[in-house]
């Protein structure tokens, strides 16, 4: 079934109810002291599940019945109720597509009856014309900071400064909204294809321990990505000490030019994890003798962790694999306080998958890519969608979404700027395709368009001052909510 069309359960609206009902005095039964527990049922009539192209005023209507009686119907577009609730029938209500980014919504609707009883969401999934650039409530500044030349990753230090990694080997700062004209550091590197500078991560104890890591394809013994560190200077903390880099990690000599991978993020275990792509052989995904199509897991010296899943003899580079069967996991987010991962991993020809980091998981690449051919001991991904169109468009796992590489990955916390339902949800972006969407995990991890941009995607941060940061090829598109 297509998670995007999946209502809310109806034993969580039943829970709801409860909880409803215990806040009027009640013991499951009626607010007024009765027995009814039959939950009312409702029917989204408009909009038409999968129309496309909708603009300007959107009618919204439903029918709802009930063995006692219906109290109201209310509306919601992304998981944030329209208006306020219907109490008389014809349920209606309206929404402007204006209002919302160009690209999947979805629409539901529910019933409450006079118990407090709570229906099960009735929904459509519907593609929103028009050209609004990002969900109204919300401030796009896609000229935040301009002047990158190939940038591939970036994180933010305890104390708000981005550091941002460009292809050819700078480390960029940006200080109080400028970037600093004078690298962090200038790495010697091959850039070659999508070689590079390609992943940057803060000690997770960065004002005891001042070490940047990043992670970078060296020439150094032959063409070859390594994972190193580098300590800030105590002198002036915008440049490297001179002398304090330490190569922890080197992974196997390349051939191929792509499938690099390159993003780095600690877990909340304090451990170091590092998304590598299989170097264009899918042979070496599933392989545990490889650590090519991996997610590795390491101390943070680069010593191996002897908890690791695959681990059969200590001090081998094999036994860094927490998880196989990438194609080229070129970033993935760790979720603040749950150490939840998301790996996004882009596809080949058919689709793009968002998989949830697991300890042994084996996620099928390349005999399986999104949802296709999911064999047994392979997880399917969460969210998946395709290059091109569905037919009917909209039907088929992903909905409306197309593009043709994920890229850039971060949740949004349970505390911030961005309203209640944009809350937990995890932003991803599409480097073709040159969106940001949203998975709702209230709503059965639905997808949402939220932002167009101008330029490609790479990656993607929330930052200490509740803004969601998108870094691009060539800025930092800076959006904020009031």
């Amino acid at each position: 079934m297509n998670a995007l069309h999946t209502p809310w359960s109806t034993a969580v609206a039943l829970g709801i109810s409860g909880l409803l009902l215990a806040a009027c005095g009640g013991d499951g039964g009626s607010a007024g002291g009765g027995s009814d527990t039959q939950a009312p049922t409702a029917t989204l009539t408009l909009p038409l599940d999968l129309a496309s192209g909708l603009t300007g005023t959107l009618n919204l209507a439903a029918t709802a019945s009930d063995n006692v009686a219906v109290s109201a119907v209310e509306f919601q577009v992304d998981g944030a109720m329209v208006g306020s609730e219907d109490a008389s029938a014809p349920y209606q209500g309206s929404v402007d597509t204006a209002s919302y980014a160009a690209g999947q919504h979805v629409v539901r609707a529910r019933a409450r009856d006079t118990s407090g009883n709570l229906s099960a969401w009735s929904s459509a999934t519907v593609h929103f014309g028009g050209s609004a650039g990002v969900t109204q409530g919300f401030t796009k500044n896609e000229s935040w900071v301009t002047g990158l030349s190939a940038a591939t990753a970036f994180a933010q230090a305890p104390d708000g400064r981005l550091f941002i990694a460009e292809q050819g080997g700078a480390l960029r700062v940006v200080k109080n909204g400028v970037l600093l004209p004078t690298p962090f550091v200038q790495l010697v590197v091959d850039s070659t294809g999508e070689r590079g500078l390609l992943g940057v991560a803060f000690d997770p104890n960065f004002t005891v321990n001042p070490w940047i890591y990043v992670y970078h394809t060296t020439p150094e013994g032959g063409t070859h990505n390594r994972i190193s560190r580098f300590m800030a200077s105590p002198v002036n903390g915008d440049v490297v000490s001179v002398g304090s880099q330490a190569n922890l990690v080197d992974l196997p000599a390349l051939g191929a030019t792509n499938h690099n991978g390159g993003a780095i993020h600690f877990g909340i275990d304090g451990m170091l994890y590092a998304g590598v792509g299989d170097n264009a052989n899918g042979a070496l995904a599933p392989d545990l003798t490889s650590p090519l199509g991996k997610l590795l897991r390491f101390n943070a010296d680069g010593s191996i962790p002897s908890d690791n899943p695959f681990c059969t003899t200590a001090g081998q580079l094999q036994c860094a694999i927490w998880a196989r069967g990438l194609r080229n996991p070129f970033t993935f987010a760790v979720q603040p306080g749950t150490g939840r991962i998301h790996i996004n991993d882009v596809g080949q020809s058919t689709w793009e998958e968002i998989d949830v980091g697991m300890a042994g998981a084996n996620y099928g690449w390349p005999a399986s890519e999104g949802p296709d051919n999911i064999g047994t001991g392979v997880t399917a991904p969460l969210f998946s969608y395709k290059h091109s169109d569905a037919v009917p468009p909209g039907s088929g796992p992903g909905g409306f979404f197309t593009g043709i590489a994920i890229t850039g990955g971060t949740f949004y916390p349970d505390s911030g700027n961005f309203p209640a339902a944009y809350r937990g949800n995890y932003f991803f972006a599409d480097l073709g395709g040159q969106w940001v969407a949203r998975l709702d995990p209230a709503n059965g991890n639905a997808a949402y368009a939220f932002a167009g941009l101008a330029d490609a995607p790479v990656d993607m941060l929330v930052g200490t001052d509740g803004a969601l940061y998108v870094l691009t090829r060539s800025a930092v598109t800076r959006i904020s909510a009031p």
